[in-house]
């Protein structure tokens, strides 16, 4: 059953606030399905990728970037790539409970050395195949929820999103090894209006990264996806790395669009009615595959490069994710395994969840492992 027409259903009232308001027209109704995942943190299996760990609140997201890769994800569920994955929105409303039962069995593991399960788990990525910060995250603190558990396992995270709203989350992420990557890729409004209908408007996500900087946040911009014949002109490329600039970004990671077959024939749909005449160029670089040809891969990243060298910009993170465990050496709550040395067949005895979250509330301070979860949890959400 859709939650947007359960009637007292509180993602009735999120769609009424949020998606009623969408650029460009009519646009169809997106239904809100609660899912109750098995497990919150994903392994990451893609040969090459720079992190283990990926943690995604939501399937489906109502931006509906056109060009947005996880679109193909969708057709794991049966589903279809085309507008289906921003109408068909999954909101896993267990995450942050599943989380702390994962990062709590692989803290046993190292016997709860945070910064040993830290260098162990390597960083988690956030937001790798939907936008954590949509808009029904507004309402459900579905990431939020995960932050709190994430800020009191001390593991290193990464964040990626197109949306300010993960300005509301400060508090958090001032007290967590956070690395948080605003995605930007034009600053052409009619490109911006045609691909990206319901995300929020450039000037506001870079907006974001200055008080994410100013709050001592490591902040940078995805530089993605660069799109031949739209978003690729050297001069279009200065200015938005200029804007980045001039908002305290540190750091900017470029990346050409990557185009599966199912996201192909959705994104080309678009293109046909917003910008026919790039088509053709399209047809012939993208001919061979999901990659644009290697020639001008090439040829577009060492321009990008170029202007990031001339505007003193980095293509990389400055600095490694800094893990700072509250106390020095093991942190252990009250039901933990003894610690090296004690008498390895003692146990003791099983403490309840929520007396272990006040034993973590005196070691971390405002940091708090929390026992109430999911918001949504608390209120009707009909199946």
């Amino acid at each position: 059953m859709c939650f947007c027409h359960s009637g007292t259903g509180f993602l009735s009232r999120v769609h009424n606030q949020n998606m009623c308001s969408m650029r460009g027209g009519f646009v169809a109704t997106p239904s809100f399905q609660p899912l109750y995942a098995k497990q919150a943190l994903n392994r990451v299996q893609s040969p090459g990728m720079p992190f283990q760990w990926s943690l995604n609140p939501f399937r489906g997201c109502t931006h509906g970037c056109s060009f947005c890769y996880a679109r193909a994800f969708h057709t794991y569920m049966g589903l279809d790539a085309d507008d289906t994955f921003q109408r068909e929105i999954w909101v896993k409303v267990n995450a942050a409970d599943v989380l702390d039962r994962q990062l709590e069995r692989l803290a046993r593991r190292h016997r709860w050395n945070l910064a040993a399960l830290a260098a162990d788990i390597g960083t988690i990525v956030i937001g790798t195949a939907t936008d954590p910060y949509q808009p029904v995250e507004a309402q459900t603190e579905v990431t939020r929820e995960c932050l709190k558990v994430l800020a009191a396992y001390r593991v290193p995270v990464s964040i990626t999103t197109r949306s300010p709203l993960i300005l509301r989350d400060l508090d958090l992420l001032t007290q967590m090894p956070v690395r948080v990557h605003i995605s930007v890729h034009t600053l052409d409004k009619a490109v911006w209006r045609a691909l990206e209908p319901a995300t929020p408007a450039p000037d506001k996500r870079l907006q974001a990264v200055r008080e994410l900087t100013q709050a001592g946040v490591q902040t940078g911009v995805f530089l993605a996806p660069i799109i031949p014949g739209l978003t690729d002109r050297r001069s279009d490329i200065r200015e938005l790395l200029q804007a980045v600039r001039d908002s305290g970004g540190q750091f900017a990671v470029p990346s050409v669009l990557r185009l599966t077959p199912d996201v192909k024939a959705w994104f080309f749909q678009t293109l046909a009615r917003a910008f026919p005449d790039v088509l053709p160029y399209l047809h012939r670089l993208y001919a061979a595959g999901a990659e644009a040809d290697s020639r001008y891969v090439s040829r577009i990243l060492q321009a990008v490069q170029a202007e990031l060298a001339a505007l003193g910009l980095s293509e990389r993170p400055g600095r490694p994710l800094a893990v700072t465990p509250a106390t020095p050496g093991q942190v252990l709550p009250p039901d933990a395994q003894p610690p090296v040395g004690a008498e390895p067949k003692r146990r003791r005895a099983a403490v309840p969840r929520a007396a272990r979250s006040a034993a973590w509330e005196q070691l971390h301070g405002a940091v708090v492992r929390p026992t109430a979860r999911v918001r949504g949890e608390q209120l009707p959400l009909p199946l």
